[in-house]
């Protein structure tokens, strides 16, 4: 311990063939490359005219350069400040993981260490990349949990992973203390690469595919021009560009400021610290498997003959550099570092020396306290940006150096093909909104740094910098009354208390304290009626002389006649399902559209965008904030609001999917019969400041009917249970909406030529490879929730996409893609959920009809009779 404390000078290193070679801070060395001309434009023909313009030259940008370039792309400009590999990536710790808790950056992980085992074979630059693998280690029975959770998840993925017992562990890891080592999960490939070089390396294939690298070339201004492009201003001259892309990281608040926004990111202080030569490790005559010990929130990996360890402190310890939020970066600063604080990170050394007890003799000879970008979920921002043109961003990298290869081949595909290649709408810029202020941007980055290593649970909720301004008008009556959830900024009742309850959040991989109070508001929703909060759901109206050409032109469905409302969705111009969207036609030319929460501004970039470009004479606003929905559902709900309105709500005149406009308890509301639970239901839409007393009239009025609120849980469980499809699980950019079942949706044979049209027809022709199948799940204390791996005879066959309890049934059901072969209904498969392999088996769907089909088949059995 004395030894460890004793720190002293950073003395930052060139080279290293074992890791991270760490850079001198000054800017004055020049390589030979930089002698040609990559530190000025002298000697270089200045573009005035590019494709793309990429802003910003550390891993990331040059990544998406090398990639456009690649790809064919001409005239790919990247204008970088001062140095390639200037602000978070030069001082890196360089980790690589084919690992990631969620599903679809996995990919993004699995393309960057792909391209990284190939560049330097491709390029001539080494890139000092290490693959010892990596091993997460489980020192608690909820970690052992997680993993088997996790590894559900990667089966059906081709990454390799395992999980792999003690005795594993401690043969990747030697000097490891296996006193609390229960289990480790195991990712071969993984390890670590020098940022720098790799950067350089990067740099030298876009090059070579021909892409212009300039710097410094700071960025001083960004002027939109009326055909959609973008005049980027720099010392050097003006570069008139079709697109530009902000890579800019820490600098990239800076960046969207100049054009009005200002994105949540904001500069968090890390420290990592390299020892010197451990004998012990010079010993071994491989190299060590790098190391996550979660419960002491740390990474650790070799650094040539000694070792490197980073740690992540709890909320209450770690620095925000929020001065650069509010005044910007400071003029000069590139290549510099932080004054370190070993005291800040001391309880986490403790552990790692506990854990690594070779570290108690280590001599210190390096602490790197440096900035990285966080943003308030700790994802990225990837892709084009809602309400300007051509703006697309890629910024906001916590882990820079795993996402940069796979991002950059991401962001290529999508700008150079004109869709995403794959589902990542949860690293899309457009999930936040004006509600992203500063403090919440700094409670959620602070939150997000003190819970990296926190266990991972299914339905994960944080709470710091809850609520946002974003409240709905009756969130001040049910705030206390139940569970809330986190949604684009609004805060929706999950399930609601009664007395009895075991109350609060208890996250746990297992059925928890909401599972049964969830079957009660199932019950009360079949049997009774009940009340939901559905304000947050995204609101467009559409209106003008070409809003029913273009809406004809973006959705596969036909438009619903006045008064009417349909199911529709957007397709990809390869077929795919971008969003669906609930439309109504209020009045001649005037709809409202309809989507969820998380997809209010992606869907509305995607609407704008294709306004523009095709011309339409239309007025899109967004009205997502004005109007507050509540739902009401079940075989009471007509009672309840029929004691409210004059209006006549009886089948015969107010029937399924039809719109009125209506006065309830004095409030002018515009009433759509429709319910997401498949009963008997309307969803209500209100002008905020009026939501409170209609929801307080509902309930006084609905009191002898047994009313009450219920919340998204059972909506989820009752949409399960009537086979509908949900958007983000059972379609997305993913899958097309024929292999998900959405025939019924999909007019092939309208006159409008919508976008994916022609590919649909194309793979209708093909025929289906695999098929969005139903079926139950023979579970014991647990249930399926989506995206766990489907076997079939020992082998992997499908994944699941959406899961809940039927509690009308009594048992678990599921979605999940499989095979055509295995499709039939009475197939049987298993499902894999913590470890172990549950019986399921294709039934018919629905499991139960909805009150729509089961009223016309009562009417047609009724008038036989």
């Amino acid at each position: 311990m004395s030894r460890i404390l004793n720190v002293i000078k950073i003395q930052l290193r060139r080279g290293g063939s074992a890791g991270l070679p760490l850079r001198t801070i000054s800017c004055t060395s020049a390589t030979r490359a930089e002698k040609r001309g990559e530190s000025s434009v002298l000697g270089k023909r200045w573009k005035d005219t590019a494709n793309t313009v990429i802003i910003g030259g550390g891993c990331v940008g040059v990544s998406l350069a090398y990639h456009l370039a690649k790809a064919g792309m001409k005239d790919v400009v990247l204008l970088e400040k001062s140095e390639l590999t200037a602000g978070s990536t030069w001082h890196a710790a360089g980790l690589t993981t084919y690992y990631h808790p969620g599903i679809n950056l996995k990919k993004v992980h699995y393309d960057s260490i792909k391209l990284y085992e190939s560049l330097e074979a491709e390029t001539g630059q080494a890139v000092g990349f290490h693959q010892p693998g990596s091993v997460r280690i489980a020192s608690t029975p909820a970690r052992v949990d997680e993993m088997r959770y996790q590894m559900t998840r990667t089966h059906w993925h081709v990454t390799q992973q395992y999980f792999i017992e003690p005795e594993k562990v401690q043969e990747l890891f030697p000097l490891l203390n296996m006193d609390k080592v229960l289990a480790g999960l195991y990712t071969p490939g993984d390890g670590h690469i020098d940022p720098y070089s790799l950067t350089m390396a990067l740099a030298a294939g876009a090059r070579m595919y021909g892409a212009q690298i300039y710097n410094p070339a700071p960025v001083n201004g960004l002027r939109p021009t009326a055909d959609g492009k973008w005049d980027v201003d720099t010392p050097h001259g003006t570069i008139r560009a079709n697109r530009i892309v902000n890579s800019a990281g820490f600098w990239a608040r800076e960046v969207g400021q100049m054009i009005g926004f200002d994105h949540p990111t904001i500069p968090v202080h890390h420290q990592y610290v390299v020892t010197a030569t451990v004998p012990e490790v010079k010993a071994l005559k491989k190299e060590l498997a790098v190391i996550r010990d979660l419960e002491g929130s740390y990474y650790l990996r070799q650094e040539r003959d000694g070792l490197l360890f980073g740690p992540y402190e709890k909320m209450e310890k770690m620095v925000l550099q929020d001065s650069w939020v509010r005044d910007g970066v400071p003029p000069g600063f590139g290549k510099e570092l932080f004054e370190s604080d070993l005291d800040r990170i001391m309880e986490h050394v403790e552990m790692a020396m506990e854990t690594v007890p070779v570290l108690k003799k280590a001599d210190i000879i390096n602490i790197v306290s440096g900035p990285i970008t966080y943003t308030p979920d700790l994802l990225p921002m990837v892709g084009p940006h809602q309400g300007v043109r051509n703006y697309w961003n890629a910024i906001g990298f916590g882990y820079g150096v795993i996402h940069a290869g796979g991002i950059g081949k991401f962001l290529s595909d999508w700008i150079v093909n004109g869709e995403p290649p794959y589902d990542l709408i949860e690293c899309d810029p457009n999930r936040y909104g004006n509600w992203t202020d500063v403090p919440f941007l700094c409670a959620k980055a602070r939150e997000s740094y003190g819970f990296n290593n926190v266990v991972g649970y299914p339905k994960e909720e944080r709470f710091a910098g809850r609520p946002t301004v974003r409240t709905s008008g009756v969130y001040e009556l049910l705030k206390g009354k139940g569970s809330m959830g986190f949604h684009a900024g609004w805060e929706q009742p999950h399930w609601f208390y009664k007395p009895g309850d075991d109350t609060g959040y208890k996250p746990s991989f297992r059925r928890t304290n909401w599972f049964e109070p969830v079957g009660r508001e199932c019950k009360l929703v079949m049997e009774k009626v009940g009340v939901i909060d559905l304000t947050p759901f995204g609101k467009f109206m559409v209106k003008g002389k070409d809003s029913h050409k273009l809406l004809d032109r973006l959705f596969a469905n036909s438009m619903p006649k006045v008064g009417q409302t349909n199911i529709s969705h957007m397709l990809t111009p390869t077929g795919k399902v971008y969003a669906e969207v609930t439309i109504t036609q209020l009045t001649p030319g005037e709809f409202l559209l309809i989507t969820g929460s998380g997809s209010e501004l992606h869907d509305l970039r995607w609407i704008e965008t294709e306004a523009v470009d095709g011309g339409y004479d239309v007025d899109i606003s967004n009205v997502t904030d004005d109007i507050g929905v509540l739902g009401i559902a079940g075989p009471n709900s007509r009672k309840v609001l029929q004691k409210l309105t004059e209006e006549d709500m009886s089948d015969a005149t107010f029937k399924f999917l039809q719109c009125k406009s209506i006065t309830l308890a004095g409030v002018p509301v515009r009433a759509i019969r429709i319910s997401y639970t498949g009963e008997l239901g309307w969803e209500l839409y209100i002008d905020q400041k009026n939501m409170a007393a209609v929801y307080q009239a509902m309930m006084e009025a609905g009191k002898d009917e047994g009313i009450d609120n219920f919340g998204t849980y059972a909506m989820s469980s009752l949409r399960l249970e009537k086979g509908f499809r949900g958007w983000g699980a059972e379609m997305n950019c993913d899958t097309n909406p024929l292999e998900a079942g959405l025939d019924y949706f999909i007019k092939l044979n309208k006159p409008a030529d919508f976008i994916g049209k022609a590919a649909l027809q194309e793979i209708k022709a093909k025929g289906l490879k695999r098929k969005l199948s139903y079926i139950t799940v023979d579970t014991d204390n647990i249930d399926p929730e989506g995206n766990e791996t489907v076997w079939c005879n020992g082998k992997v066959v499908g994944n699941t996409t959406s899961g809940a309890y039927s509690y009308s049934s009594q048992q678990s059901l599921a979605f999940a893609y499989l095979p055509l072969e295995l499709c039939s209904v009475g197939q049987k498969v298993e499902v894999e959920l913590l470890g172990r392999k549950y019986p399921a088996m294709v039934i018919q769907e629905p499991l139960m009809l909805t009150e729509p089909t089961r009223t016309r088949l009562q009417k047609k059995a009724k008038s036989k009779s």
